[in-house]
């Protein structure tokens, strides 16, 4: 990784409940502004709907946040009467079925960039080009089914890229009260500072 990939800073919280993860996450949604890009990575399970549930309820958008797998993208509209007002929309993207950057560009995410913020699983190595600034998220569980491959997809699907992503999604334990580790990394400028987390959670050095 070159010095110009490094991120500025990487901070590591450990949470035993999903209810604490979801809890971290509206923390973190509530200092979030239009133009931010996520980048979730996490093994089956390991809580990426979870936690983008908590962005959507720190963002102040409308409730009802499912993984969008089945439709790549799912916008979530500011509520005018919720905790923030005039707030930025929710983007949120499931890249898992994608296998490039240009894959990505076809889905004309630019087209909300600006005015969003954009979340997107399973994004890693996809899309780094969307912006000069992002937000990495990993999540890892206590107890993984897989190890995440190098691409941030679980070594398993790696071995058989014929295994359907509906085919594995019977394993989701999402609300599962277990251990998980949280790894947060900023890149850019918009992240030349670490984000207050609304005190939801004591990292860990």
């Amino acid at each position: 990784m070159s010095p110009a990939e490094m991120p500025h800073w990487e901070e590591t919280l450990r949470v035993t409940t999903a209810d604490q993860t979801h809890a971290l996450a509206a923390g973190l949604g509530a200092e979030l502004l239009a133009g931010d890009l996520l980048v979730l990575t996490g093994e089956l399970g390991a809580g990426k709907t979870t936690f983008t549930q908590g962005l959507g309820e720190g963002l102040g958008v409308r409730a009802g946040i499912i993984s969008p797998t089945f439709v790549l993208v799912r916008i979530h509209p500011n509520m005018p009467d919720g905790p923030r007002p005039g707030g930025p929309d929710l983007v949120h993207v499931d890249a898992y079925r994608l296998g490039s950057a240009s894959e990505i560009d076809d889905i004309d995410l630019e087209n909300t960039l600006d005015s969003s913020v954009t979340v997107v699983e399973w994004g890693r190595g996809r899309v780094e080009h969307l912006s000069e600034s992002r937000l990495e998220v990993d999540l890892h569980r206590a107890i993984g089914l897989e190890p995440i491959g190098l691409d941030g997809a679980p070594d398993a699907v790696a071995r058989e890229p014929n295994l359907a992503h509906t085919e594995i999604l019977d394993f989701d334990t999402e609300d599962l009260d277990e251990p998980r580790t949280i790894v947060l990394r900023g890149f850019g400028p918009r992240w030349s500072t670490k984000p207050a987390l609304g005190g939801a959670i004591e990292g860990t050095p």
